[in-house]
């Protein structure tokens, strides 16, 4: 009965072609200005899964609490010397300060008066104390250079060391590393080639690397939600204020930008690029196989007018049902072309292969009444069992699944409804012809029956596969980190990447948080003793501890050097001459000590440089001037403020540190900082379940990551296992047989053991992207079993050389068309989605064309 009436209601569509087509159109139309107007697209992966689970509202409770953690953007700056990137730092953050239109906020982490005066005090007794004993050595060298600080009071005190060296008063072994400095730099200033000194480098030595290679600048943007790039303008703004420092212009710093704006920015730029071109590529790729299916571009307009109307649609019903779209559901565009473009190609195929009795337009009516017949109840059992894999995801907690099974679930009824309505007015119009008896594969006749003959090994191959896949089942594994989808060749993730080494600028981290600061303290001292844990941190870690020991180290060291450095009226700049003539004294002086010392000396070094300068013009020696002392005032002053360390307690930790730990109801947070590099799945497993033990109720991007993981695999088996129940309840509704709905769930579940033993062999790892793959194999499958199983039980015999079959290698040559172009992505994650729907592909149609026929019961294959 369904057969006659769909029959009959496709030839009333066609009678009334445009009409139908009128209606279409202005379905169509109402369904683009919604899309303008309502539709948007957002790459914020917290909204892939629901606000009720419970470790997400505790990441989103810390989110609403500590605002000024979340949506950051960064500057990373890497600079030959740290007093480079340090001044370009502060340099950029006093520009991006006064651009009240594009940001909140903006700080320099690392460059706080406070951590500055106090940095000292943070480190251990011992490496304490060496660091002022070497700083003490140095005491006659620094008040010269306090005194003079100038190219002449640098050589002026080289002088002293020779002196030193004459009456064997020097002792030289802990300075080689400075000389050695003194000697690179002095020798491309007489080559020519001046170039700036670090002090930081020189005076502190390896206390200077403590603090890391990159200087930050943190800022909040205000982000446009209403741009499909909402950190766009604050990232150019920054971006230009970047390229405006003076050590960028000169090549000697470089500025990275990063942060989840940009991260977020870029990868939305990165997925809407592939999907626009996958998709105009799909429909272009689409058009040739369909040429090469049904052989006329009269049928071959209609199918592409009702796919692309049967888009429209489903897109305006997105902007409708869930008005945002995410990294996942903006997928549902190619996914419908894929499956969409079957149903069409079914019933073309069908259609051109009828013989009707008349000619011209009543030949086509009479035509489209039997393929309606003879198809149309296949169609529709196939898109809706297609639509029910979709919507069993719909209630699952993984809501970037969810709203995508959601509108790829009605869009299958959507293009089931195109199908049956508008690609029928759209034959009436185009007037193809029909009657072409050779749409099957007659070649394939032999095929046939060589499955039929030998069905017994055909299908004992394929039950050994079947058990390779429920043996490698286990082997199944799941990244749930989104960084790994990301593409790393972003600027955002490639500055990312030379972080994540740092355990304090890793994006990896658990915090905690406490109801007040001697809780934050219990638990902080918890979590440190973890093996997994390098650190942390709560308020009270930015108070030294063992103040009275370190404070009495440093107040001995600066009753010795604070008289010396602090020099109310230091010498004025000298002029050329003057820089000239200490050159060549110090030379000179240096010159008579070189005998004594080893080959390698660096001394030896400084002395022919010196001698060479002493030669050099007006214009050279002043360069080299400024060259050499540009850092050094900075670097005294740090010196002077270091010796001035007073003791602190956590009420002196300034106010832009405390909000970041301290809530004004007294609540505190405590941030728990990995050991070693988390970009590995098992490590950040291993480090998340640690934390666990200590505290359940930790949240952080870590267990973030990890739960979010366990929550989609969840949601995915429950979801499988509905939607394959649903798909069963459908299909033996329609066929009103256990044994032809158990032949389609068959083939059904092999193209998953088989799509399963590619994922672990190939290897392909499931993510939260690629993971849409199976619902889609789901409804591919489904589609495609029961042509078959349905032809079968109308008497088709030989089902490979059927149109039936031709129809479905075109479909699956079509969809792997569409899944194709986002295998070619350069988003990592739609690509991965590309090539696990290509491998499921190919998996449904080896079960289809090889699995059913073997499996279907015998019938005498030349009977007709």
């Amino acid at each position: 009965m369904i057969s006659s009436i769909l029959g009959s209601f496709i030839v009333t569509c066609a009678r009334r072609a445009w009409i139908v087509l009128l209606v279409f159109l202005l379905l169509g139309s109402g369904a683009v200005w919604v899309t303008m107007t309502h539709l948007g697209v957002t790459t914020d992966t917290s909204k892939m899964l629901s606000d009720k689970l419970a470790w997400k509202q505790r990441s989103d409770r810390l989110s609403k609490l500590f605002p000024q953690k979340d949506d950051l953007l960064v500057a990373v700056i890497e600079a030959k010397l740290p007093e480079e990137g340090r001044a370009a730092a502060r340099e950029l953050a006093a520009r991006l300060s006064t651009d009240h239109t594009h940001f909140n906020y903006v700080r320099l982490p690392d460059d706080n008066p406070y951590l500055n005066r106090n940095g000292l005090m943070f480190l251990d007794p011992k490496p304490l104390e060496k660091v002022l004993d070497d700083t003490v050595a140095a005491q006659p060298f620094l008040g010269a250079l306090a005194a003079d600080p100038s190219s002449r009071g640098l050589f002026d005190a080289l002088g002293l060391i020779a002196e030193g060296v004459k009456r064997g008063q020097a002792n030289l072994k802990g300075f080689q590393s400075a000389l050695d400095g003194f000697a690179g730099n002095l020798e491309a200033a007489a080559d020519g080639r001046p170039q700036l000194l670090s002090w930081q480098q020189l005076l502190a030595g390896g206390l200077s690397d403590l603090s890391g290679h990159y200087q930050f600048v943190i800022t909040q943007p205000k982000l446009d939600y209403g741009s499909l790039q909402p950190g766009g303008e604050p990232s150019k703004a920054m971006r230009d204020a970047a390229n405006a420092l003076e050590f960028v212009k000169s090549g000697d710093a470089h500025v990275y930008i990063t942060g989840e704006v940009q991260i977020d920015d870029e990868e939305f730029a990165t997925v809407a690029q592939g999907m626009v071109a996958g998709l105009l590529g799909s429909l272009a790729l689409v058009t040739l196989w369909l040429m090469l299916a049904v052989r006329t571009w009269r049928i071959i307009a209609p199918i592409v007018i009702t796919l692309v109307m049967g888009l429209l649609l489903t897109t305006g019903f997105a902007a409708i049902a869930v008005g945002t779209l995410n990294l996942i559901s903006v997928a549902f565009a190619i996914l419908f072309v894929g499956i969409a473009v079957d149903f069409a190609i079914q019933f073309c195929v069908r259609f051109r292969g009828q013989h009707p009795t008349a000619r011209g337009e009543a030949g086509i009516e009479e035509a489209l009444l039997f393929t309606g017949r003879e198809t149309g109840h296949q169609i529709l059992v196939a898109s809706l069992a297609t639509a029910a894999g979709f919507l069993a995801f719909t209630p699952t907690a993984f809501e970037g699944v969810a709203q995508l099974g959601l509108i790829a679930g009605v869009g299958m009824i959507v293009a089931f409804v195109c199908t049956v309505a508008l690609l029928p007015a759209l034959l009436r119009i185009f007037q193809p012809r029909v009657d072409l008896p050779l749409m099957g594969y007659q070649q394939l006749r032999p095929l046939d029956q060589a499955i039929r003959r030998w069905r017994g090994p055909i299908l004992g191959l394929f039950g050994a596969l079947a058990a390779l896949g429920l043996f490698l089942a286990p082997h199944l594994s799941f990244d749930g980190d989104p960084l790994h989808t990301k593409d790393p060749h972003s600027e955002g993730m490639r500055t990312l990447h030379l972080l994540m080494s740092n355990p304090m600028s890793s994006p990896y981290s658990a915090e905690y948080l406490a109801p007040n600061l001697n809780a934050a303290k219990t638990m902080a001292g918890k979590f440190s003793t973890l093996p997994v844990v390098h650190d942390a941190m709560w308020l009270g870690s930015y108070v030294p501890d063992d103040q009275d020991t370190k404070l009495a180290l440093i107040a001995d060291a600066a009753q010795i050097l604070l008289p010396t450095i602090v020099v109310p009226n230091p010498k004025p700049t000298p002029d050329a001459a003057a820089i000239r003539a200490s050159a060549q004294a110090t030379a000179a002086s240096l010159g008579e000590v070189t005998g004594n010392l080893d080959a390698k000396d660096p001394l030896r070094r400084i002395q022919a440089a010196l001698a060479k300068l002493a030669q050099a013009n007006d214009d050279l020696l002043l360069r080299t001037n400024a060259a050499l002392v540009r850092f050094l005032p900075t670097q005294l002053q740090t010196l002077q403020d270091v010796l001035s360390a007073t003791p602190v307690t956590i009420k002196d930790v300034p106010a832009e540190i405390t909000r970041d730990y301290l809530l004004p109801d007294g609540r505190a947070l405590v941030e728990v900082h990995p050991k070693g590099v988390m970009s590995n799945t098992g490590a950040l497993h291993k480090f998340v379940t640690a934390v666990q033990q200590v505290e359940p109720e930790a949240a952080g991007s870590a267990i973030d990551i990890v739960e979010s993981a366990r929550t989609i695999v969840h949601s995915f088996i429950v979801a499988a296992v509905s939607a394959f129940v649903m798909i069963a309840v459908i299909l033996f509704g329609a066929l009103r047989r256990v044994l032809d709905t158990a032949l389609v769930l068959a083939a059904l579940a092999m193209s998953a053991l088989m799509t399963l033993i590619l994922i672990v062999c190939v290897p392909e790892t499931l993510n939260f992207a690629n993971i849409i793959a199976l619902p889609l194999l789901l409804g591919v499958g489904v589609s495609f079993n029961i042509y078959f199983v349905m032809n079968w039980r109308s008497g088709v015999k030989a089902p490979l050389s059927s149109p039936t079959a031709r129809a479905v290698v075109f479909s699956a040559f079509t969809t792997a068309t569409a899944f194709g172009s986002l295998a070619l992505s350069h988003h990592p994650g739609t690509a991965s989605m590309g090539r696990l729907l290509l491998l499921s592909l190919a998996c449904t149609l080896a079960a289809t064309l090889f699995f059913i026929p073997a499996l279907l019961p015998k019938r005498p294959i030349d009977d007709h």
